[in-house]
């Protein structure tokens, strides 16, 4: 299945193909990823493909090893994917920035891994750190667009 992706303005533009409808999503408790906030979804970087905005408006951070490649957009710094420490021949696609995808509905429950102790530094070992979880508050649903 391909479903397309951008970012908050739309110069970033991209489609990710992935293998069935399901999505795994995962967060990560590292520096950045804390930051984020956002929740994540795995494929290998040949599924990933930039449409638009790849040579003016989307731009790359690395930091500390330098390894893992965040790309976020210029103009409005959504992160839209990183190619991963851990496994870099797959990129992180942050699943808000794909079309249909409703992050707390969608991924109510979400499996937290411990980035702060990084498998490339603790001889291979990843470890889980917890769980996040989304409970609506009971009632009414938020009328569509109101944040």
């Amino acid at each position: 299945m391909i479903r397309k992706g951008s970012c908050h303005c739309g110069s970033v533009q991209f489609t990710a193909e992935f293998v069935g409808e399901a999505l795994v999503g995962s967060r990560c408790n590292c520096t950045i990823c804390a930051m984020k906030g956002a929740v994540m979804v795995y494929l290998p970087m040949e599924a990933v493909a930039v449409t638009a905005g790849e040579a003016d408006a989307l731009a790359c951070y690395r930091f500390n090893t330098m390894a893992a490649k965040h790309y976020f957009c210029a103009r409005c710094g959504i992160h839209c994917f990183h190619q991963t420490r851990s496994d870099p021949d797959k990129y992180a696609v942050n699943a808000a920035t794909l079309e249909g995808v409703r992050p707390y509905e969608d991924f109510p429950e979400v499996a937290v891994f411990d980035g702060q102790h990084h498998a490339s530094d603790n001889g291979g070992v990843r470890r889980q750190a917890g769980w996040l979880r989304f409970e609506p508050t009971p009632g009414e649903p938020w009328p569509e667009g109101v944040i």
